[in-house]
């Protein structure tokens, strides 16, 4: 492996569209990694929504899922570059703080859902599966 952030493939995959997951948690991008995998899905994991710009995948990943606070750029102005850059990516919020402004105004601004940690992996991965679908 090339980086802490590059995990080696997974069981036979359902699709080749990439999830990317954005958290500044490793832990959390480990259990998402391993939950997408095990799911059959392509999963690459991020460290800073910045790691992820950087890399250039935006443009690619078919799903984000991200967490709303994260240091220097949240989830929430990472939503607003990608709708600046005219990237039209399927975004799933995570945040262990959900409070109903956040919300509202993820979801005004196009979000697919907002989950609050600790969420249900089987909800998780029914509006993976329905982001995909969009």
């Amino acid at each position: 492996m090339d980086s802490p952030n590059e995990r080696p493939p997974g069981r036979a995959r359902e699709t080749s569209k990439l999830i990317a997951i954005i958290d500044d948690d490793e832990a959390m991008q480990d259990s998402l990694h391993d939950l997408m995998e095990a799911a059959g899905l392509v999963a690459r994991c991020f460290g800073s929504a910045e790691e992820f710009l950087e890399c250039g995948l935006h443009r690619q990943a078919a799903c984000l899922i991200t967490d709303i606070l994260m240091p220097k750029m949240s989830g929430l102005e990472l939503q607003t570059r990608l709708k600046d850059e005219e990237c039209d990516i399927p975004i799933i919020f995570i945040t262990a703080y959900a409070d109903a402004r956040t919300r509202i105004q993820a979801m005004r601004e196009g979000a697919v859902e907002v989950l609050a940690k600790p969420f249900d992996h089987q909800l998780l991965l029914k509006t993976v599966r329905a982001a995909l679908d969009m």
